[in-house]
């Protein structure tokens, strides 16, 4: 154990729920940990001390040598469809270190990506390369900044081992932070191995940490059902928004609480097409980009299949509650997707032909090719050539549209652009800058992904330096391919 003057205040209130859901679990220590990268505004949020975190004692924490005093280090048990094929699954290269209570009393899961085998660890090694940890801190650091839910990142260290993959990589472990892990696997799991108590357990706990406000309701399972369900729609929009593809959708990478988590195969969409997928592994386009929402609604019925024992006495009853519940997803997605289309179009109310107007300017964009992100800033900027899209006549039309329909509400001009302007990102962690941060990065040289992180920290500051970062991949890049880093 640490002492405390890093500044934790660390807990682990999962290890008090049954030990069905959790293998204590040490994690494995490293040869000579090394903080490679470290978020120092994020340490400052959850209270703790970055000089000391950068210091040889953060690098003995991170790497997984030692655990901060009040740690509970354990390793997680979940189950999950992965790709729609259901199987058992757990924390098998990752261990929760416990909660850290910030200053104003939240409480935030720190957990180690990387540090070894566990019991869920199926065969693997239990480490990560330094690139995937990297590339997950870049991309989870990008949709902090954007505004989207997301687990953050804290710090990677490199391990001074090696590691074997399809090449000889340096090993490195990401301290992930997170609202928690609890899953919508976590609750299969239950339904599955545990007993009715353990899924009340479960689900109570989760209550009480992550949607308190429910506790004293009549129906309590079923509005929690709801509530998550209505989270979900809301994430799940904001990703349309900015044409995020999340690349492994499995019921195990969804949580609860309703933050994106796992960022392997993922990323940001430069061309929009619906069918857009990125992640190697996904050869049907199970997780594509304009799946996404429905796949959600999948995910969610697993969810309430689990939760079914909890929500009523009879089955029947039970199944037609968790029916009437899910029903209320694609209204909720539609009217969440619709709201945040409005604000990057500059709408300030609701028009029944919004959903037209807005459906047309995708189709085009879609028909001409376009560039996602640098349509909407052209947008926004009134800065209307350059593609192919603004030279349709099509557009022409639908352009007309979209003023006629500006000019149906009284806010200014002036305010129309600063909707659209705080709504329409300059910059996406576009892919080609990734690998470019990244192959330097396990070069030694950390300059590329430390400008490029600060980019991405205001995307909608519009400013002259973020130019440079706003330009899509030349067409000699090729196809994109993304990996799952295991």
């Amino acid at each position: 154990m640490t002492d405390n003057n890093a500044g934790w205040k660390m807990d682990n209130s999962y290890s008090r729920l049954p030990n069905l859901f959790y293998t204590l679990q040490t994690p494995t220590p490293v040869k000579a940990p090394e903080v490679v990268i470290f978020n120092e505004s994020l340490a400052e949020e959850l209270g703790l001390n970055s000089e000391v975190l950068q210091s040889e004692e953060g690098a003995a924490v991170f790497g997984g040598n030692e655990v901060p005093e009040g740690g509970t280090p354990l390793a997680q048990a979940y189950a999950g469809h992965q790709f729609g094929h259901f199987t058992m699954l757990g924390d098998g290269r990752a261990v929760l270190l416990g909660e850290q209570i910030t200053p104003d009393g939240n409480r935030f899961d720190i957990q180690l990506k990387g540090s070894g085998r566990t019991p869920y660890s199926r065969g693997g090694d239990g480490r990560a390369g330094l690139g995937p940890m990297l590339r997950e801190f870049i991309i989870s650091e990008a949709m902090a900044g954007l505004g989207i839910p997301t687990t953050r990142s804290l710090a990677v260290a490199a391990t001074g081992e090696e590691i074997i993959r399809e090449t000889m990589q340096t090993g490195a472990v990401l301290t992930r932070v997170a609202a928690s892990h609890l899953r919508v696997g976590t609750f299969q799991f239950a339904a599955n191995w545990g007993k009715k108590e353990d899924l009340r357990e479960l689900a109570d706990y989760t209550i009480k940490r992550h949607y308190p406000e429910l506790q004293g309701e009549e129906d309590i399972y079923l509005s929690f059902l709801k509530k998550v369900i209505h989270k979900q729609a809301a994430l799940i929009a904001r990703w349309q928004h900015v044409g995020f593809i999340h690349g492994v959708m499995n019921t195990d990478n969804m949580t609860i609480s309703g933050e994106t988590i796992d960022y392997g195969p993922c990323a940001f969409m430069d061309t929009y097409d619906p069918a857009t997928v990125f992640s190697s592994i996904d050869r049907e386009g199970r997780y594509a980009y304009g799946n996404q929402p429905y796949i959600g609604g999948w995910n969610l019925s697993r969810f309430a299949e689990a939760l079914l024992p909890l929500l009523h006495e009879d089955e029947d009853e039970a199944v037609s509650l968790a029916e009437a519940a899910l029903s209320e997803y694609p209204g909720a997605f539609e009217t969440e997707f619709l709201a945040g289309m409005r604000l990057k179009l500059g709408l300030f109310h609701e028009e029944k032909e919004d959903k037209e107007l807005i459906s047309g300017l995708l189709n085009l964009m879609n028909k001409n090719g376009a560039d996602y992100t640098n349509t909407f800033k052209a947008l926004t900027f009134e800065k209307l050539e350059g593609s192919e899209l603004f030279k349709a006549d099509e557009f022409t039309q639908w352009h007309k549209k979209w003023q006629e329909r500006l000019g149906r509400q009284e806010q200014s001009k002036e305010d129309v652009h600063e909707l659209m302007r705080n709504n329409n990102p300059a910059v996406i962690p576009r892919n080609h800058r990734v690998e470019e941060a990244l192959d330097a990065a396990v070069k030694g040289d950390m300059s590329v992904m430390l400008k490029l992180l600060e980019i991405l920290a205001n995307p909608y500051e519009h400013s002259p330096e973020q130019e440079e970062f706003c330009q899509p991949a030349p067409p000699s890049a090729g196809p994109y391919r993304t990996f799952c880093g295991t």
